[in-house]
């Protein structure tokens, strides 16, 4: 749905149902889609340690070919 700015002010409430019917809505000025209105999602809860001993980080893990840390290095100077 797209609703220009005037329309978006004065049916705010109406347009919040149409996104919690899960429809995007974008606003426009003078026709042209300045904004997009979404329904709100939470973040999704961090469990810590999640992947505690499933992962396995080697002790050489940043050792490796000199080129290609140099390319990496050189991405600090950028």
């Amino acid at each position: 749905m797209i609703v220009n700015i005037h329309e978006a002010k004065t049916n705010l409430s109406k347009l919040i149902a149409f996104l919690e019917s899960g429809e995007d809505v974008v606003i426009a000025k003078a026709g042209n889609p300045i904004a997009r209105l979404v329904s709100y999602e939470p973040l999704k809860e961090r469990k810590p340690n999640l992947f505690k001993e499933k992962i396995e980080v080697f002790e050489d893990f940043d050792s490796g070919d000199e080129d290609i840390i140099k390319l990496f290095e050189g991405l600090d100077s950028e």
